[in-house]
């Protein structure tokens, strides 16, 4: 009888250990997920877009959080994209 209390003390001491892990494991599968199919800094498939930074929208924010984001061309730089192409 003193073991099945102590037992059965132990497995409610588990119950909140178990949940923080699990839902721990589980936003982290959720932010990999999230970062595979939105963030351009991830490449799934090489051979059709070689060079996938050319394509990033650069008044988009590309972090998580930004705080006063603001995006001006340079000329310089177009310049030189445009005689590279």
């Amino acid at each position: 009888l003193v073991l099945k209390c102590f037992s059965l003390f132990y497995v409610f001491q588990l119950i909140p250990l178990v949940g923080i892990v699990s839902s721990a494991a589980v936003g982290a599968l959720a932010f990999c997920a999230y970062s595979l199919f939105s963030k351009s800094d991830v490449i799934i498939n090489k051979s059709g877009n070689p060079e996938p930074w050319e394509d990033v929208d650069p008044t988009k924010p590309q972090k998580l959080l930004t705080i006063h984001q603001k995006w001006k061309p340079i000329e310089e730089l177009e310049n030189v994209r445009k005689l590279t192409k």
